[in-house]
């Protein structure tokens, strides 16, 4: 199943920590975590049902990441200063 809200990552920009990332061949969820720069990669933790697992986690460097994940489009809402 190919959900439409999941768009390639192009940049560094859009890996946030909270952003719903899934593979580009697998239908798992997961979320995307800090940067860790001893590790030089971001924290991902699985998510089932809703449910983000903090007991399990893995390290995927920003090049991994942009190969092989995709990221949840996300819709914002701006304030426009006047």
């Amino acid at each position: 199943m190919m959900n439409n809200n999941f768009q390639n990552i192009s940049d560094a920009y859009q890996l946030v920590s909270g952003a719903k990332i899934r593979g580009k061949k697998h239908d798992e969820i997961f979320e995307l975590g800090g940067y860790d720069a001893n590790k030089r990669g971001y924290t991902v933790y699985p998510i089932d049902n809703g449910i983000r697992y903090d007991d399990f986690s893995v390290v995927v460097s920003e090049n991994e990441l942009k190969n092989n994940f995709l990221i949840e489009v996300v819709k914002v809402n701006t304030a426009i200063a006047a």
